[in-house]
């Protein structure tokens, strides 16, 4: 386990580029691996957890290229997956695990799918009930990993999510892409739409309907050329740190706008953040853009900012760098509905509120989320990152302002989905 020293910032400035995105480049590895022709992804996510997905790809028949620029090249199966050789390693990847599984559950094998002790802790029983609905048999430990898939032809089904999870929704639009009939799906709150522009981009037929998404199945799909943007959940790290300095000025470049997930700037407005965005373009229907985030010269509410209910669901990824965060603005932070941070890499609301604690700060911790006073200072504190990338680095941008340097355990966690996160921090952080 190694760790990192975090010394306070008094200010941060310049512009930084962000790894792609870690949800589009899990996409389109899964759906170049399985599509006819070579696709070229170029800024593909430097993450592991998006290689750990192209490995999986690999080993069911596609070729994989890793080129000097971070494009990749694969070359897909046409429809068609090979048994692969040994278990498909999702590592410490819930995204590889769940989506995955949709993927490859039609194809006449078995697949045995593995992965880290943090990954077999994760729930897979909410993929399991949509895609056995379908014909798949599928084998859980007590709910969990490994996962064996018994491939079979499938039916088409309408399913309710009962959960909002983008992970479990692309699973069964994945499965119902290569199902008998047209599958029908219905979220009750609406989830980061990813899938369904990657799809679309890939060649598929997919439709939106009174809140219901339609996927008919026996589809085939064609290689693509394309650019993945900027992770706006990494640079959300970056975001939420122009907050804590009255004269940061920050440029972050070709980041994701999605807008199923920019619902984080308003956000970080919301807390005192002033956000300019310079230039915006559309890349197989998804957007990207360059943003300038600075300190609001005006003093953000004194009212503590509620996320709960659907905002909870868009922002899930980034609600920990929020709460880090949290202590140091004007009206702090309530966090409801959030039990799903709790199967996450980590228990996220525990180690949360463990760091926290150790930092000095004051706040409450309930089931579903936190309630985090602002006004508060905090001094330097040995953190447990519970080796959660998330958690490392929202850490890691809280010690920017606390009093005295901060250790973070467990830091090498940050390769997951940002391995330049600690070499970026430094360039922009002013001492």
């Amino acid at each position: 386990m190694s760790t990192q020293i975090i010394r306070p910032a008094r200010s941060l400035q310049g512009s930084l580029a962000v790894p792609g995105d870690k949800s589009i480049s899990h996409r389109y590895a899964m759906l170049a691996g399985l599509a006819e022709g070579t696709s070229r992804l170029a800024n593909f996510s430097t993450g592991a957890d998006p290689h750990t997905t192209l490995s999986c790809m690999e080993a069911l028949g596609a070729h994989v290229v890793n080129k000097a620029d971070k494009t990749i090249e694969i070359t897909g199966v046409a429809g068609a997956f090979r048994q692969p050789s040994a278990h498909l390693d999702c590592g410490n990847s819930g995204s590889t695990m769940r989506m995955l599984s949709g993927l490859i559950a039609s194809h006449a094998h078995t697949f045995n799918l593995v992965g880290d002790a943090s990954l077999t802790l994760r729930p897979m029983e909410r993929i399991r009930l949509p895609l056995s609905k379908m014909g798949a048999k599928i084998d859980l430990t007590d709910g969990h990993a490994p996962v064996t898939i018994h491939g079979s032809p499938l039916r088409a089904i309408d399913f309710t999510t009962p959960i909002p999870s983008a992970q479990v929704k692309t699973a069964i639009l994945f499965a119902g892409l290569q199902a008998e009939g047209t599958t029908t799906l219905s979220e009750s709150i609406r989830t980061r739409d990813h899938t369904e522009h990657a799809l679309r981009a890939f060649g598929a037929t997919l439709t939106h309907s009174r809140e219901k998404l339609f996927i008919p199945g026996g589809q085939k799909l064609y290689a693509i050329d394309a650019t993945i943007p900027g992770d706006i959940s990494s640079a959300a790290f970056f975001l939420a740190a122009a907050l804590l300095f009255p004269d940061s000025n920050l440029v972050l470049d070709s980041i994701g706008m999605n807008p199923t997930r920019v619902a984080l700037l308003d956000v970080i407005a919301a807390l005192g953040g002033k956000i300019k965005i310079l230039t915006v373009q559309e890349h197989h229907g998804e957007l990207i853009g360059t943003i300038q985030i600075n300190r609001s010269p005006a003093s953000s509410s004194s009212a503590p900012l509620l996320i709960n209910g659907t905002l909870t669901a868009q922002l899930i990824d980034e609600l920990p760098v929020l709460a880090a965060i949290a202590p140091y603005t004007a009206g702090g932070l309530i966090l409801r509905d959030a039990q799903e941070l709790r199967v996450k890499e980590s228990d996220r609301i525990a180690l949360i509120a463990k760091n926290l604690s150790a930092m000095g700060a004051h706040f409450t911790e309930n089931s579903d989320g936190l309630e985090i006073p602002g006004n508060q200072t905090l001094h330097g504190a040995t953190i447990d990152s519970g080796s959660d990338h998330r958690i490392a680095m929202a850490f890691s941008i809280a010690a920017l302002r606390a009093t005295g340097d901060t250790e973070i355990l467990g830091a090498e966690a940050a390769a997951i989905s940002f391995p330049e996160f600690f070499r970026s921090l430094d360039s922009l952080a002013l001492r």
